[in-house]
């Protein structure tokens, strides 16, 4: 059985950097699924604020990412998959209510939910204010839209059975090491395998660490 893990949080939460470093730690027991909206806006898709286009954007970015997840599934059948966000996401960003955005692309939030076996959560750094200027060429948002996005996603996500937070630290080593810890746990329990001795952080549903 093929596990799906999603990676999700508000800009500048350190998803992104996280699944790279896993990738290399345990190598091809996980494969990545890219950030779909990265892809789309870097290859030229418009990006703007009218909320028509956000519709259409986020409707284009809810299709790319399941085909996206449809063929790392195809290709790597063996492996379990680290979704860089997920097709909930697109519920946030919708510029009208979460249901309206389910409804357009012909679905629900319990079906979305259920296309994946845990859910991480990287708080943005934005909440202890700090910069998310970063990596990202493509992120537009200022550090209160990064809140109001990370405690929206925050919401919707909980709703998930197996949800872990991955809270703000001011250490950025600390937090990305407990998120790396988390995950680790997470394959591990998934496929029935022991997880190694740093792996083993307990973690609460939607809490911090203890």
């Amino acid at each position: 059985m093929q596990y799906r893990i999603v990676l999700t949080g508000g800009p500048g939460g350190g998803k992104t950097t996280a699944a790279d470093l896993f990738r290399r730690e345990i190598g091809d027991r996980v494969v990545i699924v890219p950030e779909t909206a990265t892809i789309l806006f870097q290859g030229g898709f418009p990006r703007s604020k009218d909320p028509k286009a956000l519709k259409y954007a986020q409707t284009a970015i809810y299709q790319v990412q399941r085909r996206l997840e449809d063929v790392q599934a195809a290709l790597f059948p063996g492996r379990t998959l680290l979704c860089d966000r997920g097709t909930v996401d697109g519920a946030v960003y919708w510029p009208g209510p979460p249901q309206e955005y389910f409804r357009s692309v012909g679905s629900s939030l319990e079906t979305e939910l259920a296309r994946y076996d845990a859910v991480i959560f990287f708080e943005t750094a934005a909440l202890g204010g700090v910069s998310i200027e970063g990596g990202n060429p493509v992120r537009n948002e200022t550090m209160d839209e990064a809140v109001d996005l990370d405690t929206r996603l925050r919401a919707i996500w909980s709703k998930h059975p197996r949800f872990i937070l991955v809270p703000h630290n001011p250490s950025f080593f600390k937090k990305i090491s407990f998120g790396l810890a988390a995950l680790e746990g997470l394959v591990a329990q998934l496929n029935g395998s022991k997880p190694t001795k740093a792996a083993r952080t307990p973690v609460r549903r939607g809490g911090r660490k203890p």
